[in-house]
């Protein structure tokens, strides 16, 4: 696991960490938080906190984030 915050994989820049949000996860039933990444170009991306090394999903209601 990096320190350092991810690029956006959408626009390569540098994105900055919104926060995290409380999720279902589908696959094992449990709640679970998911990490927020924001870039300047207002792209919403966000991840498993608990699995940091899986790549960034794109973020399904991104307007509730920016």
């Amino acid at each position: 696991m990096s320190s350092d915050p991810p690029a956006c994989p959408e626009c390569s820049g540098p994105m900055t960490f919104g926060g995290f949000v409380l999720c279902g996860r589908e696959g094992d039933g449990k709640r679970t938080c998911r990490s927020l990444w924001k870039c300047a170009s207002r792209h919403v991306w966000w991840n498993w906190a608990d699995r940091p090394d899986e790549p960034l999903e794109v973020c399904p209601v991104p307007e509730l984030f920016r």
